[in-house]
């Protein structure tokens, strides 16, 4: 994991085509804009974190669902 420090305003940038702003800090906060292509998908972890859980309870649920048609 790299650790970087930016004060407001000075960006950081990954590959060529995603930079990322520091836009705001207050009180523990930190706001960020990303500038990236319309193709790179950007979510928040806890968010994909959520997602990923909802793919999996809907994985289990029709499997079970699948295995209980099959048995009649």
């Amino acid at each position: 994991m790299l650790v970087i420090t930016r004060k407001k305003g000075e960006s950081l940038l990954i590959g060529d085509d995603i930079e990322i702003t520091v836009v705001k800090v207050d009180d523990g906060s930190v706001k960020l804009a990303i500038n990236a292509p319309r193709d790179i998908t950007i979510l928040r972890k806890e968010l994909y974190k959520e997602v990923e859980e909802e793919n999996k309870t809907a994985a289990v649920f029709n499997l079970d669902l699948l295995k209980n048609i099959k048995k009649k």
